[in-house]
């Protein structure tokens, strides 16, 4: 089998595309170039990294695999970058991660198997792809301190038949080892959480320095509409937040509502924070659609609480609390993926 390993210079792909060479498999390494500065400088931190690029590079060669580097910064700046200055200047609180994936790595590479004469696309993610009886199933993976099927609750059918995660069988620590035997360069490399394209900075700041225009200054209110403050935009705040909120009231307040078109921060007490139900848009399923009791997780590493899930709405046996419309949901079965979709409201 001829398989196309996405690369983003960590040990997690480092090691996938080894396990599927050591298969006997004819493998094609690519990485790609999703962002650059004003000037086409590469980021300094994130995932998209020259030195990512470097040592994908060299882990390749190491491999004596083809390598090359596909650019789509275009398409990640519409995709991704501009939806989360979007959302953030409207009050959401996005995922950045989540729509790359959508919109770019999956979408974008699985439509260049043919073009690379490649049979299944293989990426570092922990998680796992199951043939049950003919339906492909997404499931969690094995180190359940490292999963990432949240990040990729929106893949279906069609992507599922032709991706493959080596690695959501190991722990971290056998991904690790097994680098580290193969002597490959990224065995201790540590992993970024940084967004690649804010870097080491505060998205606050990248919000500024790229759409100034979205801070509209505005009031701060209480549950009850008296003016308690003022800021300078509702992209400086997200919804649970409780630190710099330029406002002394004495007990801990929070943030607990935004409303971009009248410029309006509202901050309550902890309690306003809890949600009895969302409602949903882009709701998609990795198989059949599903309706009734569901697992839910509305956090790349939370929990998963009980709720109901009925057409694009989701009833939480037991209140939430902090969840913010543009978060990204995923449906669970014990460990297997039912689906995702994003939050465009809640309600108490």
């Amino acid at each position: 089998m001829r398989v196309l390993v996405a690369m983003s210079g960590g040990v997690d792909s480092s090691v996938a595309a080894a396990l599927m060479t050591e298969g006997g498999h004819e493998v094609v390494g690519v990485t790609l170039k999703l962002w650059s500065g004003p000037d086409g400088e590469m980021p300094t931190a994130g995932c998209c990294t020259l030195s990512d690029s470097e040592d994908a590079r060299r882990v390749a060669a190491t491999l004596g695999i083809p390598y090359y580097v596909l650019d789509y910064t275009e398409e990640f700046r519409g995709g991704v970058v501009d939806r989360f200055v979007t959302d953030y200047a409207s009050g959401r609180t996005p995922n950045p991660c989540i729509e790359c994936n959508r919109t770019v790595k999956f979408d974008r590479l699985l439509s260049r198997l043919p073009e690379f004469d490649c049979d299944i696309l293989v990426t570092g993610h922990h998680a796992r792809v199951v043939d049950a009886g003919g339906t492909w199933e997404l499931r969690r993976g094995t180190d359940r301190a490292k999963d990432q099927s949240y990040v990729l609750s929106m893949l279906g059918q069609r992507e599922l038949a032709v991706t493959r995660f080596p690695v959501g069988e190991m722990t971290k620590t056998d991904v690790r080892r097994i680098a580290a035997d193969l002597g490959l360069r990224t065995a201790d490399k540590p992993e970024s959480m940084d967004i690649c394209f804010v870097g080491q900075g505060d998205y606050r700041g990248f919000l500024r320095r790229t759409a100034p225009d979205a801070f509209v200054p505005g009031p701060i209110v209480d549950t009850t509409g008296e003016v308690v403050g003022s800021h300078q935009g509702v992209a400086d705040f997200t919804i649970g937040q409780r630190r710099g909120l330029g406002v002394a009231v004495g007990d801990p307040r929070y943030v607990v509502d935004i409303d971009p078109d009248r410029a309006t921060v509202v901050i309550g007490p902890r309690r306003h924070l809890k949600v009895g139900s969302i409602h949903l848009r882009d709701v998609t399923f990795t198989a059949d659609p599903v309706e009734g009791g569901v697992s839910v997780q509305y956090r790349a590493h939370g929990e998963v609480v009980p709720g109901v899930l009925a057409g694009s709405t989701v009833v939480f046996e037991e209140r939430q609390e902090g969840i913010a419309p543009g978060q990204t949901v995923a449906f669970y079965a014990d460990d297997r993926v039912l689906g995702g979709g994003v939050i465009a409201s809640t309600e108490r």
